[in-house]
């Protein structure tokens, strides 16, 4: 059951991050240049709030923590973040490969 729960959300977390590599490129071509938009502002163009509460949370849990890692992570393109999360759960919620000499079956 979690296998499939993990194979769904990243099935849909990487729908996600096609259509923003599509909204992307409908903004570069209307633009007549590169638009791409970054993990930090989606996130804080859903939900400016969870953003602020976050940083907030993780600066005085480790100050590192946000600053080395996270943070960066979210200057990325959207597209790739949320594409490589949902490639992630769905590698995750793969079954498990089965041996050719294995007797059970």
């Amino acid at each position: 059951m979690i296998r499939f729960l993990l194979r769904f959300l990243g099935f849909w977390l990487l729908a996600g991050g096609f259509v923003a590599l599509v909204v992307d490129g409908t903004r570069s071509i209307a633009a007549s240049e590169l638009v791409v938009t970054s993990a930090r502002a989606g996130w804080t163009a859903i939900s400016a709030g969870s953003y602020g509460q976050m940083e907030a949370r993780l600066s005085a849990l480790a100050p590192w923590l946000w600053a080395d890692i996270v943070s960066p992570l979210l200057d990325f393109p959207l597209f790739v973040v949320v594409a490589v999360l949902g490639l992630l759960l769905m590698a995750l919620g793969r079954a498990p490969k089965r041996s050719r000499y294995d007797a059970s079956s």
